[in-house]
């Protein structure tokens, strides 16, 4: 295992983390409704109140954060993972947090007709409008399926991307802003799409299932969670049960398997010093762990 630093514990399956410029971290909490944030000295503090279940965070044009939130799942004791939807789910949705005041307001829970199951995670693009998955809400005998959207920052228009997946997870976009990269958490792919305009991507034919090329496949019993991509354009997937980032090149062969001491690290953001560090939340043990990188991280649109 790469040697890091735990910088916070306690957390309630943390998720979503979003570096900022001062050496703060904001993390979502799943299974507390919460966003917090850590600085650098450990120190934890709420920033806002969401409700349901937070995951995604990215920050938009506007200064204001983005908050994919699922609508809330249940717990049983012992368990870190959910068991279900939370008693009162009514959908999902996009939520917009005011940095200043911590104030939350939905922005979207419907792309038309359709509400949005389970929002997972959000990447911005240079036009300001951004993309996002949704992982698609289990329940006792189904589950929702899966897809992708883009939608613009002030409400006006969502649309949908891609349709369907087994759990659209992570998601993220290479440096030159002209492939979107999603991570499929139950087959353990990271799928890509070639963008032909802000929303609009090239769709495959047959034998794909949602119209992109795959990029890249893990054997055995590992799954894929959310990604970050770096500088070099190498994507960063959380992989769960073997507790590891597996770093992937844009043109699909995995490069490295880096171990964390965590069976379930979720996700993965860089900040820091030339952007060379990166922050992992460890969810299985509700931790926040930093640690060098080997290369610097893509430095996020409206980063602040």
């Amino acid at each position: 295992m790469t040697d890091g630093r735990i910088l916070a514990t306690g957390l309630k399956f943390p998720e979503g983390p979003a570096a900022m410029r001062d050496g703060s971290v904001l993390v979502a909490e799943i299974a507390g409704g919460t966003i917090r944030r850590v600085t650098p000295d450990g120190t934890v503090s709420l920033l806002a109140e969401t409700g349901g279940g937070p995951n995604g965070l990215a920050f938009g044009p506007n200064g204001a954060l983005y908050v994919c939130n699922n609508g809330g799942n249940t717990y049983a004791a012992g368990h870190f993972t959910a068991t279900g939807p939370a008693t009162d789910y009514a959908g999902g949705s996009i939520q917009r947090v005011d940095m200043a005041t911590g104030e939350v307001r939905a922005v979207y829970t419907h792309c038309g007709s359709h509400r949005l199951s389970s929002p997972n995670d959000l990447v911005f693009d240079a036009h300001g409008g951004f993309y996002f998955t949704d992982i698609g809400k289990k329940f006792a005998r189904n589950r929702d399926n899966g897809g992708v959207y883009y939608a613009l920052a002030d409400g006006s228009r969502v649309q949908e991307v891609a349709y369907p997946f087994a759990a659209a997870n992570g998601c993220g976009l290479s440096p030159d802003g002209r492939t979107l990269y999603v991570a499929e958490t139950e087959t353990s792919r990271i799928w890509a799409y070639d963008i032909v305009e802000p929303g609009v991507v090239k769709r495959a034919g047959f034998p794909s299932p949602n119209g992109a090329r795959l990029l890249c496949g893990l054997p055995g019993f590992q799954r894929f969670d959310s990604l970050a991509v770096t500088a070099a354009g190498n994507v960063c997937v959380g992989t769960l049960m073997t507790g590891h980032i597996t770093v992937v090149s844009p043109d699909g062969e995995v490069l490295r398997q880096v171990k964390t001491p965590d069976i379930y690290p979720t996700n993965i953001c860089f900040g820091g010093p030339g952007m060379r560090t990166a922050y992992i939340t460890l969810s299985e043990t509700g931790r926040l762990l930093a640690m060098d990188w080997p290369e610097p991280g893509l430095e996020l649109h409206h980063a602040r």
